[in-house]
């Protein structure tokens, strides 16, 4: 009996063990049940945000004034490896872009419109010119659906998965520099964005 019992308080203790090895540290993580969060900045536009979800409309006089440039929110975090997960749906949305974001300017960026998706790593250069990764036909953004994202930083590459069945692994060495902010941003219509989680 003393047998039986020490064996199953092991496979017990093991099991815990595994279960908590396997939990991700959250890293951040925005409900949008306030408008206020410490490492939320929201710009470029009325955002309303509440009850689960961050929602905006272009305003077409601030992206003239913004030199061409739609509705954004910052979440400063600095990171390495990383996983993100978020939900978007579009109306009328032209281009939806996330951005990761060294000290210097950007790292990673894909871009996700009605025509397909480009995922892009800006190397260091005077001009800062990005380099595409990848150009892909579908996944588009389509109208009045909840699209899940997921990107994964893990040394030099970047994981990008789309709904239930699109994924793109790309790598160059510049997206193993270390990151100091994200960003979701977009460009006409309107955008509502939920489920934000970062886990390292």
């Amino acid at each position: 009996m003393k047998t039986k019992w020490l064996l199953l308080t092991l496979f017990g203790g093991f099991m815990a063990c595994s279960l908590f090895a396997e939990e991700k540290a959250v890293l951040l993580k925005d409900d949008f049940s306030s408008p206020q969060n410490p490492q939320r900045r929201a710009t470029r536009g009325d955002w309303k945000i509440g009850d689960g979800v961050a929602s905006c409309t272009q305003d077409d006089e601030l992206y003239k004034k913004h030199k061409d440039h739609g509705p954004i929110i910052f979440y400063g975090l600095p990171h390495e490896t990383a996983t993100i997960s978020f939900q978007i749906k579009s109306e009328e949305t032209k281009n939806v872009a996330f951005t990761a974001n060294s000290a210097d300017g950007h790292v990673f960026r894909f871009t996700l419109s009605p025509v397909g998706l480009n995922l892009l790593a800006y190397p260091p250069s005077p001009d800062h010119k990005p380099v595409f990764l990848a150009r892909e036909k579908s996944p588009t953004l389509k109208p009045g659906e909840w699209i899940s994202v997921t990107v994964t930083f893990k040394g030099d590459s970047a994981k990008v998965k789309l709904g239930p069945d699109f994924e793109k692994l790309v790598q160059h060495p510049s997206l193993a520099k270390s990151k100091s902010n994200l960003s979701i941003g977009f460009a006409f219509g309107t955008l509502s964005i939920k489920d934000w989680v970062v886990t390292e």
